[in-house]
Parts: C-alpha cells; sequence; structure tokens
C-alpha cells in the first residue's frame, strides 16, 4: 500500500496525532466511505427539493407568459388579479419554505454524530500541520523537487494526484507558521504558477502575494518584495496590510535600488536547525553510503549461530554487518505469523512515542520522533514470550532485566532524529525507577518493508541498514568497561513511501555481570556475539 502524504479538509471532533502513525490512518479510509455515503444522501435530497422549485418555476414562467400577452388588461379580471395576489402571497410562501428548507444542518448532525459515536478518529488542525511538515521533512532529507511533488511525482514516479494550488499553499503557510521561510518561498512559488494555469480557481492570488512577498524579504530580496506588495495592494485595495506593507518595504529600502531589473531569488537553506550531522544523516538517509576500507570489508561474513544446544538444531543466521563496534543481522528470526499477533495485540494500544527528558528523566512528546507505539509484556501471549527467549538465544544476554517488548509504527514521513539508546553520565535520572543500569544493547526488529526509505542510519560510522522484513538489528550500546559508545549515536530515517513497523528490546546491565563481562582491556571488542575472550578473537 503506497502512502505520499494526505491532506485533510474535514474538521475534527477528537484527539489528533493521527500524522504520527500510518496504522491510525488505515482505519480513516473506511470512515471516508461512510462520510461520502451521508453526502450522496444528502445530495439526493437536494435533488428531490431542487426538482420541486423547478417544477414552481415553470409554472410561474407559464403563467407569467400568459400574463405578458394578455397585457395590463389581465389584472382587470378580477378572478386573473386575485390569482395573482395568491401567487405572490400564499404560493409564494411555498417557494420561501422550499428554498430555505435546506436539509444541510441535519445531515451535518449525522456526520457529527457518526464521528463521535464512531471508533475511527478523524483528524485536527494539528494532523494538517504534521502532514505539511512531513512532507517538507521528505523532501529536504530526500531532495525531492517541490514542483515534482505538487504534480504528484517522486524520483520521476507518478505516485499520486496532482496538488491544486491551495493545496500546495497550506504547505507553504505550514512553512510559513514555523518561521522556515526557505520552504514558505519554495512553495509559494509553485503555488502561484499553479494558480496562474488553474481554472477553475482553486484560491485568491491575493492569499499567496503576502506570504511570497515576505519570505523574499526574509531571504534577503526587499526589491522583489516590495515588488508583489504593490501586486498585492492593487489587486485587493482593501487588503488590511498592503499599503502599510509597501511603505514598510520602501522605507526600508530609502530609495536606493529602486530602479532597474529586479535582483535574481536566491533561496538558502537555514542550517541552524539543532542538528548537527544533518547533513551525514541525510546523505544515508539516501543511500549514499561511504564505502568500507578493503581490509574491513574483507572481514565481513555471514555466519550460523550454533553456541547453545537449542541453537544446534535451530541455528540463526547471522550477518555482521560491522566491526569496532559490531553491529549485526540475524536473519529471518520473526515469522510473518508472528508479526500479524504482535501488531494485533499493538494497535490498540498505539499512542504517541516519547522521548526522556535528559534533566528530568521524565517521558514527554518531541517533534524529532514521530511514530506512535506501544508496549506488550511477555505474559500477554505465547508468541511475545517466544520472542523473548529467542532474543535471549541470539544475542546471549539475560533478559531478566530488560524492557517489555516496544512495538512501533511511524506516521507521515515517520522519523527519529539521531539520539543514543544509552543514558550519558550527565543523564542520572534516567532509568532510575528501572534500577537495572543502563542499556547495554539493542534488538530491533524489522516487522515490515517500505518500499522506500526509513532506513536506520549510524552518523558518525557511515553505516545505514536499509528495513529487511523478519529480521533484527543487533548493537551494543556500551563498551566492555561500562561506557556509553558515542560511535553508537543512531537515527530512523522519514518513511517516503510505504508502512514501517519495528519492534525493539532494550536490554540493561543488570544481570549480565557473566553473559558480558569486562575485558583485561578495557577498549577490548567483540568480533562475534557472544564473544567472551578478553583480548580480540574470531568465531
Amino acid at each position: 500500500m503506497r502512502f505520499l502524504l494526505l491532506f485533510f479538509a474535514l474538521l475534527a471532533l477528537a484527539l489528533a496525532d493521527l500524522f504520527t502513525a500510518i496504522a491510525d490512518m488505515e482505519h480513516m479510509l473506511g470512515a471516508e466511505k461512510d462520510v461520502m455515503g451521508v453526502i450522496d444522501q444528502y445530495i439526493e435530497a437536494e435533488r428531490e427539493r431542487l426538482n420541486k422549485l423547478r417544477n414552481f418555476a415553470d409554472e410561474y414562467s407559464k403563467r407569467n407568459a400568459h400574463a405578458e400577452e394578455v397585457g395590463p388588461e389581465f389584472v382587470t379580471n378580477p378572478i386573473n388579479a386575485y390569482l395573482l395576489i395568491k401567487r405572490l402571497t400564499s404560493e409564494w410562501k411555498k417557494v420561501e419554505d422550499i428554498m430555505r428548507n435546506n436539509a444541510a444542518e441535519k445531515y451535518i448532525k449525522n456526520i457529527t454524530q457518526n464521528r463521535v459515536n464512531s471508533q475511527v478518529r478523524f483528524p485536527q488542525e494539528e494532523d494538517l500541520s504534521g502532514a505539511a511538515t512531513a512532507l517538507l521533512r521528505l523532501q529536504d532529507t530526500y531532495k525531492l523537487d517541490t514542483h515534482d511533488l505538487a504534480h504528484g511525482v517522486i524520483d520521476g514516479e507518478k505516485v499520486g494526484k496532482p496538488l491544486t494550488a491551495h493545496d500546495i499553499f497550506e504547505v507553504g503557510r505550514a512553512a510559513y507558521n514555523q518561521r522556515d521561510y526557505y520552504h514558505t518561498l519554495s512553495w509559494m512559488q509553485v503555488a502561484m504558477n499553479k494558480l496562474e494555469n488553474e481554472e477553475p480557481k482553486s484560491m485568491e492570488e491575493s492569499e499567496i502575494l503576502e506570504y511570497l512577498a515576505y519570505s523574499l524579504y526574509q531571504q534577503g530580496n526587499v526589491r522583489r518584495a516590495l515588488n508583489l506588495t504593490k501586486r498585492l495592494a492593487q489587486i485587493a485595495p482593501n487588503h488590511p496590510r498592503a499599503k502599510g506593507n509597501v511603505k514598510w518595504y520602501e522605507d526600508m529600502l530609502q530609495g536606493k535600488d529602486m530602479e532597474g531589473e529586479l535582483p535574481p531569488i536566491v533561496n538558502k537553506r537555514v542550517e541552524n536547525d539543532g542538528i548537527v550531522e544533518r547533513d551525514a544523516y541525510e546523505a544515508l538517509c539516501r543511500g549514499e553510503i561511504p564505502p568500507p576500507e578493503p581490509e574491513h570489508a574483507k572481514k565481513l561474513r555471514c555466519y550460523l549461530k550454533r553456541d547453545k544446544p537449542f541453537l544446534k538444531l535451530a541455528p540463526i543466521k547471522v550477518e555482521i554487518l560491522r566491526f569496532d563496534p559490531l553491529a549485526v543481522l540475524f536473519k529471518d528470526v520473526v515469522s510473518d505469523e508472528e508479526i500479524e499477533v504482535v501488531k494485533e495485540l499493538a494497535t490498540p494500544k498505539l499512542k504517541r512515542a516519547t522521548v526522556q527528558n535528559s534533566k528530568t528523566g521524565e517521558l514527554e512528546h518531541a517533534t524529532y520522533r514521530i511514530s506512535k507505539s506501544a508496549w506488550l509484556k511477555g505474559e500477554e501471549h505465547p508468541v511475545v514470550a517466544r520472542i523473548n527467549r529467542r532474543i535471549e538465544d541470539f544475542t546471549n544476554l539475560n533478559q531478566a532485566t530488560s524492557e517489555e517488548l516496544q512495538i512501533a509504527n511511524y506516521g507521515l514521513g515517520g522519523h527519529y532524529d539521531p539520539h543514543f539508546d544509552f543514558a550519558r553520565k550527565e543523564e542520572k535520572n534516567a532509568f532510575k525507577s528501572l534500577n537495572t543500569g543502563n542499556r547495554i544493547a539493542t534488538v530491533l526488529f524489522y516487522m515490515s518493508q517500505p518500499e522506500r526509505g526509513g532506513a536506520t542510519v549510524f552518523n558518525h560510522l557511515g553505516t545505514a541498514v536499509f528495513p529487511s522484513k523478519n529480521d533484527a538489528l543487533f548493537w551494543y550500546n556500551l563498551r566492555r568497561n561500562g561506557d556509553g559508545d558515542l560511535r553508537t549515536r543512531h537515527a530512523a530515517c522519514p518513511v517516503l513511501m510505504g508502512v514501517k513497523w519495528v519492534s525493539n528490546k532494550w536490554i540493561h546491565e543488570r544481570g549480565q555481570e557473566f553473559t558480558r563481562p569486562c575485558g583485561l582491556d578495557e577498549n577490548v571488542q567483540e568480533n562475534f556475539v557472544g564473544d567472551l575472550s578478553p583480548y580480540e578473537n574470531s568465531p
């Protein structure tokens, strides 16, 4: 199933955050069909009402034609005079009643009541804003052209219907509301171009001009901002800000550079967005992965893990993705049937994902993590318990102190900006309530395979892992000496096309004293999962 971006015109009467999980949006497809049913009923009722009105109009037309044919003498006939007065009083009241008896309120009430009673949630303004912001995030990460997106094209492939000028304008306005004038300018320009060739027009030119002018000003092009604002004042003389803005721009220029050709449009993307390693992160998301060093690459291999009695009968396939630090992919370690059970258990529990505040230790929502998640205990279902046991088999780590299995479904442009899974030394309150120490390792199950995007990337290592369904990515967050490994800073890239379901297990230090002991050398690293040797070794 494909998803580009959904723009919702429906008003909301329930909780927002629908854009944060595709699972919630899938349910809305059926809800939209129900709404269309109510609209069809309303149209049919209106058709009957308008047919009645048409019949009255035809009858009036015939009578009026006869009266005009007779001329002024028509009203000298008392019967005719009576009928004329009757038509313009009591019969006209019938016409008024038909015209006023619009059933819209009744059907709107039905839709509203259905929304309240429905299990399906409807979007709010936050969802529309979140959807537009997601499109901007995808555009940046995957270097998508604004014009292409506006025409429903991604990477040269037609994936959706073209947007109207108003649709495009709403994306630009979402960027404006975030003071993102780089995207505001880009989208407002495309909206203006679309409007010029649009028939019928989906909006007024004056709505675009003010945003376009101000974004040009913010990008340092006051001359063009003034030029567009003069155009706004001309076509919308009653605009509340146009004349004042013209003077404001003119005062700013102080008569300088007022003549001659307008300066070229230069649209620069602002770099201070808080993500220091943004360029490297986005390049990895696009699959621009630097080639490994030859000496390192020739050591990478696959092997069968047989280091436990059960695994001698059912070995696990392991692909070593990198060393120092070690990261591996366990192949085919969760079945399609198990995935469906886990998704079914998790879906009713999905809530917007949270992050831990480094200062307070409290969980909170964050714009840099767009997904919904749920937690499943082992005792809730045999499948969950079986997955937990399997994790212990393939990681060689005690699961008694692990966190519950977390399931996540990513939403529109769903992502998680660069972060660490472990708590750093300054985060003293992290995991305090668990009393199980720091997160020693992470297991990440891929329960779906998006068509495009959604990779797990390690920024400083130049490593990107694209989701492969049924597999599990594993890495150690802590070094053998217990210190956090800063090289494991990673991110979840935005989902460009498709659906991304993952589940993860965070394994803690407590209980691992014998399963992963310190080495004699504080810098010792594993060469394979379960490597207990004090020095460098190989399987």
